[in-house]
């Protein structure tokens, strides 16, 4: 069932439309980037803000190891001491020399795989999780089918060519977004220099990370860099200013262009959008309609927050609407009862599930059934005994006559 909002939410759409002076999004001046593929994404709501190609399938290079350090963080088993196998020594490509039988924790190898890129250490994180790299590989496709990102297939944990190996940017967006959730991922990637502990004098134990946007970018807090020849340029990022994170993705661009082409589209997201809150957890939405309640209708709230990037200058009226479903007595508090969904221009712009906001009791009236059931039930037994006793004194008579002619 649907509903129109006359309430404080109402009051909240007028307010979004007073305060924002806005021509449409396409008359904001749209970036261009060098790269092949590229988005721009909210970090809070996944509104992609810019896309160039978002769904091409693209090499991802290095920037697959945000996957591998997110399931390697996600495992709980950072202590572990691993031992380096065969596998994982003289991989190609960017590399902290990682030695056979060399014991170096995982917590140390997601540092280095984050900041040096080492792709030994991806081949060591993924052989000590996996049980090989075939073994991780499975839970890397499992972990972004399960994040949404339905247009990736992984091959390798480090992003070495493979045909069967590629992403897109808006899975690459999808697969960031999910990790920079995690605060130990968001520490590492972040983190410009470290020094790890290894048992060789010898080995290299200081990391300096490869992203240059950490220092060249303000309010950057990282992610990943990638590079092959196949994949050209790549580079994953994400900044803060002003409370308002974003993350830009560009894939196969070329040379220094990887970094204006990222600097270009995260100055675009601060620069030409502003976040409005369109929902608050916890306010009244409408009313419910409820079958045997006590009460036919109950008043039903926002179940979270949602929030929508709008341009500087858009003018674009804002609407909302309760989609509601008929509730059954007795029904708890905090039952899902619909969603509330925002509309501007006639796009929808996302939804917020409504919550029940007190138990709803059924009311004694609606339990007719009961009372007919019980009604039948002694009818029943009533005339089961009629027919007892009825029964009994039949036989007494029949026995009393037999008993008389017998003497007779």
């Amino acid at each position: 069932m649907y509903l129109k909002i006359l309430t404080p939410v109402t009051l909240l759409v007028l307010w979004l439309f007073a305060s924002l002076n806005v021509t449409p999004a396409s008359a904001a001046t749209v970036p261009e980037v060098t790269g092949e593929a590229a988005v721009l994404m909210d970090f809070s709501s996944g509104q992609l803000l810019f896309a160039k190609n978002p769904d091409q399938r693209m090499y991802p290079a290095s920037t697959t190891k945000i996957i591998t350090a997110i399931i390697a963080l996600e495992s709980g088993r950072t202590n572990d001491i691993v031992a380096v196998p065969l596998e994982a020594c003289n991989v190609e490509g960017s590399a902290v020399g990682l030695q056979e039988g060399e014991q170096i924790s995982l917590g140390d190898l997601i540092y280095a795989l984050m900041l040096n890129s080492g792709n030994d250490c991806a081949v060591a994180i993924a052989c000590h999780l996996g049980g090989s790299v075939d073994g991780f590989v499975q839970q890397m496709n499992k972990k972004a089918y399960e994040v949404g990102a339905v247009n990736t297939h992984f091959n390798n944990p480090n992003g070495l060519p493979d045909p069967n190996h590629y992403s897109t940017a808006r899975d690459m967006a999808l697969i960031a977004g999910y990790a920079m959730k995690n605060d130990s991922f968001r520490n590492i990637v972040s983190t410009k220099t470290q020094t790890i502990e290894r048992s060789d004098p010898e080995a290299q134990v200081y990391l300096c990370n490869s992203n240059k946007m950490l220092w060249n970018y303000d309010g950057a807090v990282g992610i990943k860099t990638g590079y092959t020849e196949a994949a050209g340029q790549c580079l994953v990022t994400e900044a803060i200013r002003d409370n308002r994170e974003l993350i830009s993705v560009v894939m196969k661009s070329e040379g220094v262009n990887i970094w204006t082409d990222s600097r270009t589209l995260l100055d675009y997201g601060f620069t030409q959008f502003k976040t409005v809150t369109l929902s608050l957890p916890g306010e009244h939405a409408a009313d419910v309609p409820v079958k045997y309640g006590k009460l036919d209708h109950a008043p039903v709230v926002t179940a979270g927050s949602l929030k929508y990037c709008f341009p500087f200058d858009s003018q674009e009226a804002i609407t909302s609407k309760a989609e509601l479903y008929t509730l059954k007595a007795p029904v708890d508090a905090g039952s899902k009862a619909g969603e509330l969904v925002f509309y501007a221009a006639g796009k929808e712009l996302g939804r917020v599930d409504l919550l029940l906001k007190d138990d709803v009791f059924r009311k004694p009236t609606a339990q007719w059934w009961f009372w007919l059931l019980t009604l039948a039930v002694f009818l029943g037994l009533a005339f089961l005994g009629s027919c007892y006793r009825e029964a009994r004194r039949r036989r007494l008579v029949i026995r009393g006559r037999r008993k008389y002619n017998y003497y007779w």
